[in-house]
């Protein structure tokens, strides 16, 4: 690990932290620099804003789903099914932080955010993320958040949205030749 990434770890730690005890917006990236026990030059250098250190967040929690990369046997619905459930599971600890963020930050912004994450699911799970399925999937991640908020325990409500969306993801692009 590089210095910049032990800071940037570090830093987002601190902000999930910071962002599970007090609004987000009354957060600024130096107390998230001073929680962090890192310099906030250093911090400000390698993350000039919040939404920085957020990007390294879900950068992080987008290796997650990398991560799963399987041998091809598995169908394209279950390779991205599971992708896309390792990226929930390593959000799932820091659950009242992110939707503390998320209910913070413009949707706009938030949305900002969606085809980084679906670009890491399509791509662990083998599919070439055209410019349809990169929407499509980032239409499909959209919606299983918005589920994974509410859903409380072992994410059964969560997984069958994810599912579901996937089944009709694939339908949809069959339909416009863009399948899966």
């Amino acid at each position: 690990m590089t210095a910049a990434e032990d800071i940037l770890d570090r830093a987002a730690a601190a902000a999930l932290s910071l962002a599970a005890d007090r609004p987000w917006t009354q957060i600024s990236l130096r107390d998230i620099a001073l929680k962090a026990e890192v310099p906030f030059a250093e911090l400000y250098a390698r993350a000039d804003g919040k939404g920085a250190v957020l990007n390294h967040l879900a950068a992080r929690f987008d290796r997650a789903a990398l991560a799963t990369v399987t041998a091809e046997d598995a169908s394209t619905h279950d390779r991205l099914f599971d992708a896309a459930m390792a990226r929930l599971e390593a959000m799932e600890p820091h659950r009242a932080a992110l939707i503390a963020i998320s209910r913070s930050e413009s949707v706009v912004v938030s949305a900002l955010r969606f085809p980084r994450t679906a670009r890491a699911i399509l791509e662990a799970a083998g599919v070439d993320a055209t410019p349809a399925r990169l929407t499509a999937m980032s239409a499909v991640w959209g919606r299983t958040l918005q589920v994974w908020r509410d859903d409380e325990g072992a994410l059964n409500r969560t997984m069958a949205e994810l599912d579901k969306r996937l089944k009709q993801m694939a339908q949809s692009l069959e339909k416009v030749g863009a399948g899966i």
